[in-house]
Formats: C-alpha cells, structure tokens, sequence
C-alpha cells in the first residue's frame, strides 16, 4: 500500500497563497490522486483529483478557478496550488490515492484516509 505524507499547510491572510505537497512512498503514475479537506465534525470534501492515466481533473465548484492541481511524478508528488484564500478554506487537508476515475474519487469516496494531513488556516 502506498504510504502518503502531507505537507505545506500553514496559516495565510485572506487572500493569499499556498502550496500543500503530497508524497508517496512509490510511483503515483498509475493512480488517481485526490485531495480532501475536513473540518471538526464535519464529512471529508474532495476539493480536487487528478487522474494521472488520462489526465482527467476534478475541481469542487468552492475552489474551482482558485486551486490547481498537478504532478510530479519523478518525485511522487501531487501538489495542491491554492490561491485567493478564504477564510471558509481552513481544514485539514488529506490526499489519498486510488485506482478510480477522477470524478468518482473526489465525489464518492466515504473511507478513510491514511496520512494525517496538513493544517490550513485563513485568517486575518
């Protein structure tokens, strides 16, 4: 099973920036990889997936125009590029990676995730 670790997460302005890493322990050229946010007491949200077999993208309509997805594969690494932060962007953001299609993944899953994520925070 492919070990993942999360990183990048910090606390910004409203506004700003940042770039969260995902790393995987093997090579992620065959997987979907998505990423998840949650808040206390609330269900995980897939904010965005990336088919690496097709290329294929998902973006939920809170981040779509504001994050983009995208791959490292020599490094197994899947960024997240989050731009114009919002306060209502603060979550722990979790990846994961499967064998689905890319919409299927970010929509459906109900699972856990095995990495501990990293913590965003928009505030002013």
């Amino acid at each position: 099973q492919v070990q993942l670790v999360e990183s990048g997460g910090g606390e910004v302005q409203p506004g700003g920036s940042l770039r969260l890493s995902c790393t995987a322990s093997g090579p992620l050229d065959t997987y979907t990889i998505g990423w998840f946010r949650q808040t206390p007491g609330k269900e995980p949200e897939g904010v965005s997936c990336l088919d690496t077999e097709n290329g294929r993208t998902y973006y939920s309509e809170s981040v779509k125009g504001r994050f983009t997805i995208s791959g490292d594969y020599e490094k197994n690494t899947v960024y997240l590029r989050m731009t114009n932060l919002k306060p209502e962007d603060s979550a722990n953001y979790l990846c994961l990676v499967r064998r689905l299609g890319a919409q299927t993944m970010c929509v459906n899953w109900g699972g856990s995730f095995p990495g501990q994520g990293t913590q965003v925070t928009v505030s002013s």
